[in-house]
């Protein structure tokens, strides 16, 4: 069995429409931490223009499931989009004269709202695969993987757009540039999205947002550690330590360190949303039951966990950057992305195979949720360890982080009712 023509019509312009999204993300993540990092901004102040994007992000989970079930589909959507042109052309209007105590607070909120606008187009979108996805043979798994993955890849592009807009065009511009891209983007959306999503029901209640799931909130909780672990490095620590061995500290020495860094930073997450649209077939979901799956997770996290706690012990013998560290953090750190990119991607496949259709846009809410709690852990702790501990104690922490997540996964239970097996 396949989607109907008009499922799969809309599940296309869902994507597309989250691509778009993802690639001006991608690039705005990069020009506020790069740009703000050469006004002169420590780790831990880098670290606060994006903790209320996150705190953002966790409110606005929790509330759009139930808005979504509510309103529609469409609504949460459009209004991700539209939140986001509005961030855009707000964070434009930073004026250089200002304090670096205004710049913060400006920044600070204008990214919240975009943080807003971001999950609002996520839950969207990841609820879609679940009402529109082919039911046989592991079809679930297949939508959700490149949906996923295909947009971590286009993230991943913006990681090294907002690096190259920067370094060629400066901050004001690039900015302008991606909030004029999406908004011809959203009014296209707008005017071609085809029939087939859910218009909401009137008698939704806030209170169902919250699972009474078991396996729900155990996967929750491995989300959280899961990504607080990726984002401890991947925030702050690690762009800020390449910045420091890459740049001379001359102009043309920080835009080549602007290049590189962004050009790692886009292949570490085009790379994780290749393996993840690849997971389904790595894990041979198709032919596997959903409950034999499951019993997988806790195994590929303990693995994960491995990577950066080697690569700690390898900064703890250079206490000074050397040639050979930089080398073996970015060949461990391609390695972590990989492995994690199968880790998240059972993860995102496993929520939707949770949850029931009835209440869809509400559990995934709850989880992108801890997702967003995940990050907003890994954003603080990526200033403050790097700032306190260097290199070793933000890949200690990252290794901890996903310890918690295996010992989280290790309590979902393949006999959940909600856990049917694959045809």
């Amino acid at each position: 069995m396949t989607a109907p023509p008009e499922g799969l019509s809309a599940y296309i312009a869902v994507t597309a429409a989250y691509w778009a999204f993802m690639l001006t993300d991608g690039a705005l993540r990069m020009l506020v931490l790069l740009h703000f990092h050469t006004l002169g901004f420590t780790p831990v102040q880098l670290a606060y223009l994006f903790v209320l994007y996150e705190i953002a992000g966790m409110i606005t989970n929790l509330s759009a499931g139930w808005i979504a079930a509510r309103f529609g589909l469409t609504s949460t959507l459009y209004a991700g989009l539209g939140l986001q042109v509005v961030a855009l052309v707000a964070l434009a209007q930073l004026d250089p004269g200002w304090t670096i105590g205004l710049s913060v607070a400006y920044v600070t909120v204008v990214q919240s709202a975009s943080g807003v606008a971001k999950d609002l187009a996520k839950m969207s979108s990841k609820s879609t695969v679940k009402l529109l996805a082919p039911k046989e043979d592991g079809g679930l798994f297949r939508w959700v993987a490149i949906l996923t993955g295909s947009k971590n890849a286009v993230k991943g592009v913006g990681f090294l757009l907002g690096a190259a807009l920067l370094a060629t065009f400066g901050f004001t511009f690039a900015v302008l540039a991606m909030a004029a891209v999406l908004a011809v983007i959203f009014v296209v959306v707008l005017i071609a999205m085809p029939p087939g999503l859910p218009k909401g029901r009137k008698g939704a209640k806030f209170s169902e947002v919250f699972s009474k799931s078991a396996n729900v909130n155990w996967l929750s909780v491995a989300r959280v550690f899961l990504f607080g672990a990726r984002d401890v490095w991947f925030v702050v620590g690690i762009p800020i330590y390449f910045y420091a061995v890459l740049s001379d500290g001359t102009a043309e020495g920080n835009r080549a360190a602007f290049f590189m860094i962004g050009t790692f930073m886009a292949g570490w997450i085009i790379l994780y949303g290749a393996v993840q649209a690849y997971a389904p077939r790595l894990l041979r979901a198709a032919s596997r039951p959903e409950a034999e799956l499951i019993g997988t997770v806790r195994g590929w996290a303990w693995a994960l966990a491995a990577v950066p706690a080697a690569l700690a012990v390898a900064a703890l013998l250079s206490p000074e950057p050397q040639p050979w560290l930089t080398v073996t953090l970015i060949a461990g750190l391609l390695a972590f992305g990989a492995i994690f990119a199968v880790n998240s991607a059972l993860h995102s496949y496993l929520i939707l195979a949770f949850t029931r259709a009835e209440r869809v846009t509400m559990d995934v809410g709850f989880y992108y949720m801890a997702n967003a709690g995940g990050r907003l852990l890994g954003t603080v702790l990526s200033g403050l360890t790097y700032q306190v501990g260097g290199l070793v104690l933000m890949l200690g922490t990252a290794a901890a982080m996903v310890a918690i997540s295996a010992l989280a996964a290790g309590r979902l239970n393949p006999e959940c009712p909600q856990v049917t097996p694959a045809a």
